[in-house]
């Protein structure tokens, strides 16, 4: 009998053991089914790590080639290419400066410059011939062309009828911009002779003041410097404004290759960033703009770089402003001569217009 409890007491504790057991597991059923929250605080956990990752990764330093015209829009960038030069900047950039167009855009479309600064209407030729392999981050200069002569009897546009004007930029905006005006003011007898270079026209008027000449500016500022006689007779801008059109007069624009964008997005908008405060120094501080321009050989003295600066329109315009203001000067031209825009008008991909400075 004695046996028999002993054994039942035992089974007993036995049972009891194991219900002990089963107690336990239930705080480690219901820390299981606590688990999924856990998942979910260690997956935000991982895609705060990834997004940080991310981000470290877009900000890798890039390697940046910036070419640029000997002219308004290289001087534009004049304390961009200083500041890259004194201080240690996140990119590294490398800076070339051409006399001509042409050796920007064949750069370009090969692939050895990054980011350039040509003629507006060219923009849109090199994104044809390129198979759209370029987009325009900014407009870097207005209306910076001038008619200069010693003459009198040359106040407007009309008055070059049966004239013959010298100039530079033949193929780009000064040639197509000169002739929309002549085309729209009724003047089919003006001779228009091309020189490779705004220096070669400067020195022209030099030597003879009756000759006619459109240049931009500073050069238009340098031909008046080098011989007294000589005068502006008047801005292409302010003829282009007669028109009353729906439009304005634009010399430069800032250009990126499509393939070097779509790698380091983020160094394009610090470029933009960069630009736009050299642009704002170039237009508050004209005398160390100047001593920066003299320094890199834009123009030989400083002091005549001074009295330039004030009328070569330097600006930085961007995103809806500039594709605005790009898209219809090109109609213009397209209007006039397909060819001035590369046979026909850049589509939506031409304009970075969703670009904004990364502050």
């Amino acid at each position: 009998m004695f046996k028999k409890i002993t054994v039942f007491v035992l089974l007993v504790c036995l049972v009891l053991s194991f219900a002990a057991c089963g107690a336990k597991g239930g705080p480690e059923t219901d820390s299981g089914k606590a688990q999924p929250q856990q998942t979910e605080s260690l997956k935000q956990e991982t895609e705060q790590e990834t997004e940080g990752e991310s981000e470290t990764a877009a900000q890798t330093p890039a390697q940046i080639k910036v070419a640029g015209l000997k002219g308004p829009t290289t001087m534009g960038i004049v304390h961009l290419k200083d500041k890259a030069e004194k201080e240690t900047l996140f990119d590294t950039y490398t800076f070339t400066m051409a006399t001509q167009a042409d050796e920007v855009a064949a750069a370009l479309i090969k692939g050895n410059v990054d980011i350039a600064l040509i003629p507006a209407n060219l923009a849109a030729v090199v994104y044809q011939k390129s198979s759209q392999g370029i987009a325009v981050v900014d407009i870097n200069t207005a209306g910076v062309l001038y008619c200069v002569t010693g003459r009198d009897d040359i106040k407007g546009i009309k008055d070059l009828a049966g004239k013959t004007v010298i100039l530079t930029g033949q193929g780009t905006t000064p040639e197509y911009s000169l002739r929309y005006l002549l085309a729209q003011n009724q003047v089919d007898d003006c001779t228009l002779e091309f020189k490779s270079e705004a220096t070669e026209v400067a020195a022209a008027l030099a030597a003879d003041a009756n000759q006619i000449a459109v240049l931009p500016q500073p050069f238009a500022t340098v031909a008046q410097v080098q011989n007294s006689a000589l005068k502006e007779a008047f801005s292409l801008e302010s003829e282009w404004n007669k028109l009353g059109l729906d439009s304005k007069l634009l010399t430069g624009v800032t250009v990126v290759r499509r393939a070097f964008f779509e790698e380091h997005p983020d160094a394009v908008a610090r470029f933009l960033a960069l630009h736009e405060e050299s642009a704002k120094a170039a237009l508050e501080d004209v005398a160390a703009t100047a001593e920066l321009v003299a320094a890199n050989g834009i123009i030989e003295k400083a002091p005549i770089a001074q009295k330039a600066l004030p009328k070569c329109a330097i600006c930085c315009v961007y995103g809806q402003e500039m594709k605005a203001a790009l898209s219809g000067y090109l109609q213009v031209l397209f209007d006039q001569n397909p060819a001035s825009v590369g046979g026909q008008m850049p589509g939506e991909n031409f304009y970075l217009a969703s670009l904004t400075p990364e502050k």
